[in-house]
């Protein structure tokens, strides 16, 4: 899925990279997909960058593959009302590892954004799981977005009942947070 052009096959709401502004795109514009992050495709429109959500893939002529939560007999469940009791930490990172900062082909694990993740116990025997992360600058406007989208997937693990995100800024993001695999993909190895 790199660099194809299409024509949006309906109107699409989009997210400016780096801005965050939500913009409508319209039917019939000329878009090229620069790249699918998890569940977000990345768009070149005019010289400028925007995200598409997954569920918007139709307008993009392709199909929905995002994960939907599940609960234990497989129907679909919202957020929050997954199967009680503690998350599983493997599946905390995997839904964490699925979010992507939108202009780098890596995950926001994998960059060094997530400075910490604490899984507690609910009143409720659920879980609540705790994000300090950060953005590789702080001047981006993507930041509540990234930080929806870990919200929004973590909300998706079974087990978890609720998440605090949190932007921090201290200590700034570098290079030197990235790991091997991350420097790989990049080609800075």
């Amino acid at each position: 899925m790199n660099d194809s052009s299409v024509r949006l096959q309906r109107d699409c709401e989009a997210i400016a990279i780096p801005s965050g502004a939500l913009v409508n795109l319209n039917r019939g514009s000329a878009v090229r997909i620069m790249q699918r992050l998890g569940d977000h495709f990345t768009v070149g429109v005019e010289g400028n960058l925007y995200r598409i959500d997954g569920e918007d893939a139709d307008a993009l002529g392709l199909i929905d593959t995002a994960p939907k939560p599940a609960g234990s007999d497989g129907a679909a469940v919202e957020p929050g009302e997954a199967d009680r009791g503690p998350a599983d930490p493997s599946e905390v990172r995997h839904a964490l590892a699925s979010c992507y900062d939108p202009e780098i082909p890596v995950d926001i694990v994998e960059l060094g954004l997530v400075y910490r993740c604490d899984i507690l116990t609910d009143k409720d025997g659920g879980s609540r799981v705790e994000v300090d992360m950060t953005l590789t600058a702080p001047g981006c406007g993507m930041g509540a977005v990234l930080a929806t989208d870990v919200r929004r997937k973590l909300l998706r693990v079974p087990g978890v009942s609720s998440v605090e995100v949190r932007l921090v800024y201290d200590p700034p993001w570098s290079a030197d947070r990235m790991s091997e695999v991350a420097r790989l993909k990049l080609g800075l190895l």
